[in-house]
């Protein structure tokens, strides 16, 4: 940051009651737990950053400190910020100019998976340990001078220690980022989203009498549909044998009764409607995602306004996460459904929400020099009826006179992009292909495709395919799934026929896996550059794979794995990665320029929603959708494209 926009810098750590009991955070939210009656700050530690002078700030003298310092100019460091500043601003009404959080910094730096508390990151840079408070507070309402004195020096200490932490992490760390934790952090403490109390008592009320409904049709408990077994024994009475596949963890045969198991999908689409309407109330009693949230929904409008609680740098890629432990998941609300509905502006505002188009396959041809779909981008046409145009060899293809070989392509493009294989391909469309209804390729499609008995003879000819198609769950005759799987092979070979330059940056990944990663030899491709074990992105920030080692398997091909736990990468996860990482970064660009004139209240994957005075709404859309849009300089030519619209709720934007 060229000019900080504070003057002053604290430090800050909170220390409060709580019972193990019943009042933990083990047991409740961040804002069920300071949103709560039970709440208490026994106190505060607050240091000026860089100075000696940490203070012990008690529980009866907090208002009037905290009412003291010129928020509009303080900057706090926390570690945890989103606990910490938000009993700053819930408990007590201040709102720092500006957020630092070394868990944030631990998370991006160190990864995800290693953990990033403070007494890791302490032991991480050589500090004294953390320590331990020999006396419990559990179940206190009031402390004694000995226990209160013991507190403070530990509180003093994590003071200390996060500030010196901060110190190693900081050095180098990307100013963007440092205020991309700052935003995060703000949709968190400073919430301004309403939650429409009436609607989601109505849509929990209304659930609730058609499960009830359903099951009374079909004159059985909910337990009957809850319990996997039950469930089959149901299905056995009405004729149905249940489905089972292998299960990938003990290798043994188990029910196929999930909601996104081929099997159990093909019964809930059964021309037998007895069948459908029993398979269509097990969803209605296993499905108790949408109902939990909605009753937490609920419960935190009956306390205010929505926190959005995401983890910056919550993914390897960068890409935010949902908080642990926030019991909700703003990164997977289903498109039209009435809980994004429920979500809404304040009086007086609306919610501009941006969501770059296809913005992975954009990135993915602009670093493997894919021109020719770059030009269909840049075309502002039907990016997925072109490509299958040129996909399938079809110069007049449309939406209109081929639609299926248009899903077919959109598919292709949105999914083979990473090196998906045919048998991955046929198995995700019987369960529905990104998100899009289940399909099941016939004699009649194949034939578009240009599937002969030749084609058919060659693909039997391979064990290895006979082998997969083996292995794909269904429901349909075996001659019939033989007919998808070609088809489904089909688009595949046609997919990397017309991408032969994808197929060429995948190689070229596979090679610098061993090249750069594990040898070490640096290797500059456009905006990234790979080192030992690392790839430097544009931001400044790294993909980090550690521990990277390659190992031989049965047909003796190098396979490469990493971290602690062994996760495999080959050319395909390497540029899955990498696009997913360079898109966050057009993504964040576009969202911090935003956030100069409007504030950013809630990101899902590729979308931003921004809080924009109602008067301002047009003018304000157009300024958004630039600012989305707006070419990067670390990727000149990359044609970008954006969704925008904005209304007083969230789910009726766009």
């Amino acid at each position: 940051m060229s000019k900080p926009p504070y003057t002053r810098m604290l430090v800050v750590d909170f220390e409060t009651r709580w019972d193990r009991k019943h009042y933990t955070l083990s047991k409740l939210t961040t804002e069920q737990y300071i949103r709560n009656n039970e709440f208490k700050a026994f106190g505060a530690c607050f240091k000026d950053y860089g100075v000696n002078n940490t203070e012990w700030v008690t529980h009866d003298s907090l208002p009037a400190y905290v009412n003291s310092i010129d928020w509009s100019e303080t900057a706090v460091l926390a570690h945890n910020a989103q606990f910490d500043v938000s009993i700053l601003v819930w408990v007590y009404g201040a709102k720092p100019c500006f957020i630092f959080d070394s868990l944030s910094m631990g998370r991006a730096l160190r990864g995800v998976e290693v953990g990033n508390s403070l007494a890791k990151l302490a032991d991480e840079y050589g500090l004294p340990p953390k320590g331990n408070a020999v006396h419990s507070t559990d179940g206190l309402l009031e402390l004694t001078p000995e226990i209160e004195k013991e507190l403070a020096d530990y509180c003093a200490h994590d003071t200390f220690l996060c500030e010196e932490v901060f110190k190693r992490l900081v050095q180098g760390y990307p100013a963007k980022e440092l205020r991309l934790i700052d935003m995060t952090l703000k949709m968190f403490t400073n919430p301004v989203l309403d939650l429409d109390k009436e609607m989601l008592s109505e849509a929990i009320e209304e659930e609730r009498t058609k499960r009830h409904a359903l099951l009374s049709k079909l004159g059985i408990e909910e337990t009957a549909l809850a319990s996997n077994q039950q469930f089959a024994d149901v299905l056995q009475s009405m004729g149905v044998e249940p489905p089972t596949k292998v299960s990938k963890t003990t290798g043994r045969k188990t029910l196929a009764l999930a909601k996104n198991d081929a099997l159990f999908q093909a019964l809930l689409n059964s021309d037998n409607e007895d069948v459908a309407l029993l398979c269509e109330a097990r969803l209605a009693v296993k499905s108790t995602l949408e109902r939990t949230r909605a009753q937490r929904f609920l419960d935190i409008a009956s306390r205010g306004s929505l926190p959005v609680p995401l983890n910056y740098y919550g993914a390897h890629t960068g890409r935010w996460s949902a908080s642990k432990g926030s019991g909700l998941n703003l990164q997977n609300l289903k498109r039209g459904s009435f809980l994004r509905k429920s979500i809404m502006a304040p009086d007086g505002y609306t919610l501009v929400v941006c969501d770059l188009s296809q913005i992975e396959p954009r990135v993915l041809a602009w670093l493997a020099d894919y021109d020719a779909l770059l030009n269909i981008f840049s075309s502002g046409q039907d990016a997925y009826a072109q490509f299958g145009a040129q996909m399938f060899g079809i110069p007049s293809l449309s939406k209109e006179s081929h639609p299926d070989l248009r899903q077919s392509a959109k598919s292709a493009l949105l999914g083979a992009g990473y090196g998906m294989g045919w048998a991955s391909f046929a198995a995700q469309l019987l369960t529905g292909f990104l998100g899009a209804p289940p399909t099941r390729y016939d004699k009649a499609f194949a034939k578009q495709l240009g599937i002969n008995a030749e084609y058919i003879g060659n693909f039997l000819e391979w064990d290895d395919n006979t082998k997969r198609l083996s292995e794909i769950p269904h429901t349909c005759a075996e001659n019939e799934l033989l007919i998808h799987a070609v088809s489904a092979k089909k688009i595949i070979d046609k997919y990397r026929d017309a991408a032969q330059p994808v197929v060429q940056f995948w190689q070229l990944c596979q090679e610098l896996i061993q090249r750069s990663l594990f040898e070490g030899r640096s290797y500059h491709h456009k905006c990234l550059q790979f080192e030992k074990e690392k790839i430097i992105l544009p931001n400044g920030m790294a993909l980090k794979y550690p521990l990277l080692k390659g190992n031989a398997d049965e047909k003796s091909r190098l396979q490469w794995a990493y971290g602690p736990d062994g996760k495999k990468l080959y050319g395909g996860k390497l540029t899955e990665n990498i696009v997913q990482a360079v898109a966050r970064c057009v993504m964040t660009d576009g969202m911090l320029r935003i956030q100069t004139t409007y504030p950013c209240v809630l990101t899902v994957h590729d979308e931003v929603v921004c809080l924009v005075p109602e008067a301002e709404a047009e003018d304000a859309k157009t300024w958004v959708l630039a600012q989305m849009v707006m070419e990067p300089k670390y990727m000149p030519g990359i044609p970008l494209a954006a969704e925008i619209g904005f209304a007083k709720r969230y789910g009726d934007a766009k």
